[in-house]
């Protein structure tokens, strides 16, 4: 359990960083709604990935009365991010793998087509 955890909170970086990446701008309401998980769910993992110094949080205005937020990688961030990207890119081919011989073993159950011809 606990690690189906840490591959869920780490697939949750990943996915977080690799939309920063794309657009620094985006809100973390935005991102929530995107992935479809709880507004507190993102800004847990935003404020984990400021605390390890892989994101930074910038002001910036967008107009003369609001003030906006752009969510920058640090240099750490973009290295860790490739990190991630391996070790999701792996744990995704496994799963593959994995549902690829279930489906073999399933086709291999169903009677042949060509044969059951009434």
């Amino acid at each position: 359990m606990t690690n189906r955890r840490a591959e869920f909170q780490e697939d949750l970086q990943f996915q977080v960083l690799r939309r920063l990446q794309e657009e620094p701008d985006l809100s973390q309401r935005t991102l929530a709604k995107e992935m479809d998980i709880s507004l507190g769910s993102i800004n847990f993992c935003f404020q984990a990935l400021m605390e390890k110094g892989w994101v930074k949080m910038q002001n910036f205005s967008q107009s003369g009365h609001k003030l906006g937020y752009a969510y920058l990688l640090t240099p750490s961030g973009i290295a860790e991010k490739s990190l991630l990207t391996a070790r999701f890119l792996k744990r995704k081919m496994e799963e593959y793998e994995q549902l690829r011989k279930e489906i073999e073993a399933l086709q291999a159950e169903l009677p042949d087509e060509s044969q059951s011809s009434p």
